[in-house]
């Protein structure tokens, strides 16, 4: 029965505590920001990526517009059923250009000899290759094509790989977009 009191004291203590403590209490992080001593600069990065970046130093060497962004699913150049690098489209509505780009695996690209690469926008509407480009016995991953001027066609991206040795080439095209 002691012992019944006691827990009901305790309970009553600790809940007489709660009451007390200030409502505006300040937690770490909940007041306004204090200003760093030197302002950051947000900076993009330029490292290459499989889902593409335009800000990469070999999109900039291509003139890859900043606002550049990946339309249609991507396609994939398959040796087999080994899939060795991937196909996309860019378009720039800043720009008002597309651009082809392909993508080698890194799995591909660390045990293939040099391989060739082209890559480039195709018109459904033309039934022409813009912006084409090839790169010939080349270990480099990333490819952009120059911007083409197809925003108003039907188009893909469209890229082929041929590794050293091999008679023909793998192609593959990203989404028809129109």
């Amino acid at each position: 029965m002691r012992s019944t009191r006691f827990s009901k004291g305790a309970l009553a203590a600790a809940t007489a505590a709660l009451v007390l403590l200030p409502a505006g209490a300040a937690y770490a992080g909940s007041g306004p920001a204090t200003p760093p001593s030197q302002p950051q600069k947000l900076t993009r990065s330029t490292a290459p990526s499989p889902e593409g970046n335009p800000a990469s130093r070999l999109a900039q060497a291509a003139g890859v517009c900043d606002d550049a962004v990946p339309i249609g699913e991507r396609g994939l150049i398959k040796r087999g059923s080994e899939t060795i690098a991937s196909v996309k489209q860019f378009y720039s509505k800043k720009c008002q250009l597309n651009y082809g780009y392909v993508w080698v695996w890194e799995s591909f690209r660390k045990t293939a000899a040099p391989y060739d690469v082209t890559a480039g926008v195709y018109s459904y509407s033309k039934d022409t290759v813009y912006a084409p480009k090839a790169w010939k016995a080349t270990k480099q991953q990333e490819f952009w094509t120059e911007g083409a001027a197809t925003v108003t066609h039907c188009t893909s991206g469209i890229g082929s790989l041929r590794p050293a040795g091999s008679p023909q080439a793998y192609q593959a095209f990203s989404q028809k977009r129109c």
